[in-house]
């Protein structure tokens, strides 16, 4: 039996995906030097590919991998339609609407001409037009917080886990948007396909989760 295909994201969450499918039961060898892409894990189980964040859900919802790990923001931008049976508990953020601090309190219904900068322009448009809020928004891909600084934007929609970054650049925190951690991803032809396969490692994270939060003895 060919090994199930599992997405990975290539950066932070790299090494936590991997290292929470060994506790499952799927350990692999790969050194952290390595540039390899695909691998398999000791099993001969499962095979990894590791790619961009924003390109797993793809790979997943298109059937080249038949599982994969994903921040919930990744997914909620890319409205990909999969499957998303556990939560990992790691890679957890906030998405956040942030300005200048004269922008606190202020109410964004009066505002003439927002605009707002984000990596996030789908979810971002949903917030605003959802309150009924007039803004541009502006899509850019790296330093979101020059934005404000520079008079490109009034407000930003980012990512952040506590705030340091917005704080540093003299900006504040005006509202959650949503909060996100890394969540298992699933084809939905490959989990009707492959069923008992796939609910196999769905229950071996979910007991390895379980396992790791559990209290240790007092």
């Amino acid at each position: 039996m060919e090994p199930l295909m599992v997405a990975l994201p290539k950066g932070r969450m790299q090494d936590d995906s991997l290292a929470l499918f060994a506790a499952a039961g799927y350990p692999t060898a790969i050194e952290e030097s390595s540039r390899k892409l695909v691998f398999d894990d000791e099993t001969g189980r499962l095979r990894f590919v590791l790619a961009k964040p924003v390109d797993v859900p793809t790979y997943v919802e298109y059937g080249a991998a038949a599982l994969g790990v994903s921040g919930q923001d990744t997914l909620r931008e890319g409205g990909r339609n999969v499957y998303e049976p556990l939560g990992l508990g790691f890679g957890r953020c906030r998405l956040v609407l942030a300005g200048p601090p004269e922008m606190r309190g202020r109410n964004l219904r009066l505002e003439q001409s927002l605009r707002v900068a984000s990596k996030y322009p789908r979810m971002t448009r949903a917030y605003f037009q959802e309150r009924g809020i007039a803004a541009e928004v502006i899509p850019l891909d790296g330093s979101i917080e020059l934005a404000p600084a520079v008079g490109l934007a009034d407000l930003l929609v980012d990512l952040t886990q506590t705030g340091r970054t917005l704080r540093e650049n003299g900006l504040v925190e005006l509202e959650t948007i949503m909060q996100s951690q890394a969540t298992l991803i699933v084809n939905r032809a490959w989990h009707k396909l492959q069923f008992a396969a796939i609910q196999e490692v769905i229950s071996r994270m979910a007991e390895a989760l379980t396992a790791t939060s559990a209290p240790g003895p007092s």
